[in-house]
């Protein structure tokens, strides 16, 4: 028996829902589950194969190269070829990128720290620097930690060489430079060690609120979500302080999420408490609407920053060094899968999906005008989620042609890309199904149509320029339509040669039995 590749990967999405961190993520309502990666990294094709997976990770961030020492090593000497990397590969597989960091306290060249600035000389070299790089990305980040770690342990703003010259005009400069560079960023404060109640969390809102008074453009604080096995902060902690940034009107996000074993090798015991701190982690965010979504600081002990950074600790991935799952990472998923099925419940008791009483018959002659697909997360990876929208608008030589058909919900799809609109001006199509469900709509386009593509997930209409439309799936969800006579249009030539081949190819399809 033949099967489509769109069935394919139907299955395949229905098969590996509950592995897949991010398609679960969003189907508990949040914006993703992401990781940090490095250029090094990506030549490891073990690990590639993973990362690069939008259902596991639908956001990257680059650990270090859009750093200022990889940037603008020497002034005014701007250099991306190694900062490019990690976009590029985001881009290439679907994935958000966090782009990471602006102002840092550390890894910043030395012809910053050690020079001697005026305020004038020093907004000039924040300025120029920001703008060069905000620039180059512009439309590629969803997010910038602007600043990064501005607070010190103690609970007081750190004596960086900004901070001695500018004081704290140095962090509003930094935020509105890049605002007005890329309004389209969602422009972040990023720190360590505020994930619960101490000082240093305080001196941190009271900068919020500061800049918040200075009109800088804060949409976010990054927790950077760097725990302790063994010294762990409640869950009931963490979300007393997520709710405390969002009641400050401010997006929360878990950006460099880990949790180390201070002493190695660890235990099953300690497995197990890894994997709670885990757990507490990422149902604290699930229970604070601010929060948009976790990133962890990679995903693998094998290219954790732990045991450089401090001999002896790590093990403080979601899988070891051999790239094997931990009981953390199976915590994560359940975790995530029960608020994705209360998120399902949720919105079908809020919105029940409506029995069609329109029939979808065989519309051979049908030529589709226009295809719009609004973007819309499944509740869960293959059931039916509401409010996504699909319309078909149609006009064809037959006069039951369907004008228009609204489907809600969209049960499954696949593709590559979200938001997507699709325009077939010359193409014919047929749509077929039965009250409730559309089953297909195979065609031809032609070269010049602009066609969609969608993460697993989403609605979806595929195709390539020249070849045939792959398939729309989803549910009916619409009052009883009368059809609309349409005056029949004219086809050229080609399109009715396109038809005929079209219909021969159904019909064999038919015979054969193919889905």
């Amino acid at each position: 028996m033949r099967v489509s590749i769109a069935s394919l990967a139907l299955l395949a999405l229905a098969d590996n829902v509950s592995a897949n961190l991010h398609s679960l993520a969003v189907a508990a309502g949040k914006k993703y589950f992401g990781t940090a990666t490095d250029n090094n990294e990506l030549a490891d094709s073990s690990y590639t194969a993973i990362t690069k997976d939008p259902k596991y990770f639908g956001q990257i961030t680059p650990a270090n190269g859009q750093k200022w020492d990889y940037t603008e090593s020497r002034q005014g000497v701007f250099q991306y070829s190694y900062a490019d990397v990690v976009p590029r590969f985001a881009k290439t597989n679907g994935q958000l990128v966090r782009c990471h960091t602006l102002l840092y306290r550390s890894q910043t060249p030395t012809w910053v720290t050690s020079g001697s600035w005026s305020k004038d000389q020093m907004t000039a070299v924040i300025k120029t620097h920001i703008e060069n790089l905000v620039g180059h990305y512009k439309g590629q980040c969803y997010s910038w930690d602007v600043v990064n770690e501005a607070v010190d342990d103690e609970g007081e703003y750190r004596e960086t060489v900004f901070y001695k010259v500018l004081g704290l005009d140095h962090i509003t400069l930094a935020f509105n430079t890049a605002h007005a560079v890329d309004p389209e960023a969602k422009l972040y404060y990023n720190d360590y060690n505020i994930e619960n109640p101490n000082p240093k969390q305080k001196k941190t809102v009271e900068l919020v609120k500061y800049l918040q008074a200075a009109k800088a453009p804060l949409h976010g604080v990054g927790l950077q979500g760097h725990f302790i096995v063994g010294s762990m902060p409640s869950q009931a902690d963490l979300e007393t302080v997520a709710n405390e940034f969002a009641g400050l009107g401010v997006d929360v996000a878990y950006t460099e999420l880990d949790v180390k074993f201070t002493k190695l090798p660890y235990t099953g015991e300690g497995l197990q408490e890894q994997a709670d701190a885990y757990a507490a982690v990422v149902k604290a965010c699930l229970n604070v609407d601010a929060c948009v979504g976790w990133t962890v600081w990679d995903w693998t002990d094998k290219y954790s920053w732990v045991p450089n950074t401090f001999p002896g600790q790590g093990g403080a991935c979601l899988f070891d060094s051999n790239l094997k799952p931990k009981p953390a990472y199976d915590a994560v998923v359940a975790a995530l899968e029960a608020a994705a099925k209360k998120s399902a419940s949720t919105q079908s008791a809020a919105t029940p999906t409506a029995t069609a009483t329109t029939d979808i018959s065989l519309k051979p002659t049908s030529t589709v005008v226009s295809t719009s697909v609004a973007e819309s997360a499944q509740s869960t990876g293959a059931a039916p989620v509401t409010n996504t929208t699909a319309t078909e608008t149609a006009s064809a030589t037959s006069s039951d042609a369907i004008a228009s058909v609204t489907t809600l919900p969209l049960s499954s799809a696949s593709g590559a890309a979200a938001n997507a609109t699709a325009i077939y001006t010359n193409g014919t199509a047929t749509v077929t199904g039965s009250a409730g469900v559309v089953t297909s709509i195979a065609g031809s386009v032609v070269p010049g149509d602009v066609l969609p593509t969608a993460t697993p997930g989403y609605a979806v209409t595929t195709a390539a320029p020249g070849g045939e439309v792959s398939g729309v799936y989803g549910s009916l969800s619409v009052p009883t339509q009368t059809a609309v006579p349409v005056s029949p249009t004219p086809m050229s030539p080609c399109e009715r040669k396109r038809l005929r081949r079209m219909k021969k190819r159904q019909a064999l399809a038919a015979r054969k039995g193919v889905a």
